[in-house]
């Protein structure tokens, strides 16, 4: 997945894995189709976001928030670079870091052919800050609710626990990518733009995400699946959108992006076998031998492993793979804690780390980009440690 040999899709490979896994005998049949099951929460989540996506590129609403960022920037690269990211960081907070790579990576495409800015610096700004916000709130990232379950602490419990984390986290990436970018951030952009209008269908559109956005709240203060709310949500606004426009509603679902599903279904076999195999168990014992050391030395060597692990096998299989594994021993808060962090942001290393990036790559594809794993790996790596080693010294801290 990670090599993507002769340039075919990740599904292929990951699909391929799976399917051998089931044809070796390593996992049952009966095994792995329940944990294709199990996975039904991700796909709704994942559908109602890649619907509003394909709303707001229809009908007008990612052209109008390009030409509002672009004139705010005022012909500074910069500037907008730092807008992008704060309105990365809002919509990762409130509506999970896979919104950030399907929902607002269009929207910054958009923006920079129409500032005719070197694109790079956003779209890294993009796909960093979706993992880097990724720990704020618990709908933040579906891997939150995957990795604490039933021990979810209440929201007053939550913040206190990663706000300072998360500060140290978001703060610590803008300002490691800026510098790595400020050569490209240096050559002016164009402000020859106006505000686009947005039409009543578009205005339908963005009021249907941001309704959406609550609903994904309310549904988390109230311990729901949010995989139904957002998907629920997202036909309605679909539905109200196709009727108003009067469009064909299956050209609408032809451009869906599909094979996302089918490649998180197959990432749940490969953690299924995976588990089936003793990883639990050996994860277990792990733990269990880094607990008797110093909560300092404990937190940065359970963070590093977890969060370099989420490059070799993506974040979504080993939080569920971490978080079963918590689940068997006592509940430890730290641990839980310093786990959850290294699952958010350590996929900021490498392109296959989390769903939210590979969702990215997709999005960059379509619009006829490419960005190879060498590429993201050499901002990464410098990055995503640094970003790790402040958000865990301020999880210990606080």
């Amino acid at each position: 997945m990670l090599i993507r040999p002769l340039k075919l899709p990740e599904v292929v490979w990951v699909g391929a894995g799976a399917i051998l896994l089931c044809a070796l005998h390593l996992i049952p049949l009966n095994l792995a189709g329940k944990a294709v099951a199990e996975g039904l929460d991700v796909y709704l989540f994942l559908t109602g976001m890649m619907l509003l996506s394909e709303l707001g590129r229809d009908h007008g609403v990612f052209d109008w928030l390009a030409s509002i960022a672009v004139t705010r920037a005022n012909g500074s690269a910069g500037l907008l670079f730092t807008l992008i990211y704060l309105v990365g960081t809002v919509v990762t907070i409130f509506m999970s870091n896979d919104a950030t790579a399907v929902v607002l990576t269009p929207a910054v495409l958009t923006a920079v052919k129409r500032a005719k800015a070197r694109p790079m610096p956003y779209l890294l700004a993009c796909a960093l800050i979706a993992n880097a916000a990724s720990f704020v709130l618990p709908i933040s990232n579906p891997a939150n609710l995957v990795v604490f379950h039933a021990n979810m602490p209440p929201l007053a419990r939550w913040l206190a626990m990663f706000t300072l984390p998360s500060i140290a986290s978001i703060v610590i990436t803008y300002f490691l990518l800026q510098w790595l970018s400020r050569s490209e951030l240096e050559v002016p952009c164009d402000t020859a733009t106006e505000i686009s209008p947005l039409s009543p269908v578009g205005r339908t559109c963005l009021v249907g995400i941001i309704l959406t956005a609550a609903v994904l709240i309310v549904a988390s203060a109230l311990k729901l699946d949010l995989g139904l709310p957002t998907c629920l949500a997202a036909v309605v606004v679909a539905v109200v959108a196709t009727i108003q426009s009067r469009t064909n509603p299956f050209r609408l679902v032809r451009e869906v992006s599909w094979s996302v599903l089918p490649l998180v279904a197959a990432l749940f076999v490969i953690v299924e076998a995976v588990n089936t195999a003793g990883a639990t168990q050996l994860l277990r014992a792990s733990l269990e031998r880094v607990m008797q050391l110093p909560p300092s030395q404990a937190a940065y060597g359970v963070g590093a492993a977890v969060a370099f692990g989420t490059d070799l096998f993506n974040n979504l299989p080993l939080g569920l793979i971490t978080g079963s594994t918590l689940r068997t021993i006592p509940f430890q808060p730290l641990f839980a804690k310093i786990v959850l962090i290294a699952i958010d942001l350590g996929p900021n290393l490498s392109i296959t780390g989390s769903l939210a990036t590979i969702l990215w790559l997709i999005a960059i594809r379509r619009e006829g980009l490419h960005i190879s794993g060498w590429q993201f790996f050499r901002i990464g790596m410098l990055v995503m440690p640094i970003s790790l080693l402040f958000a865990i010294a301020a999880a210990l801290f606080t």
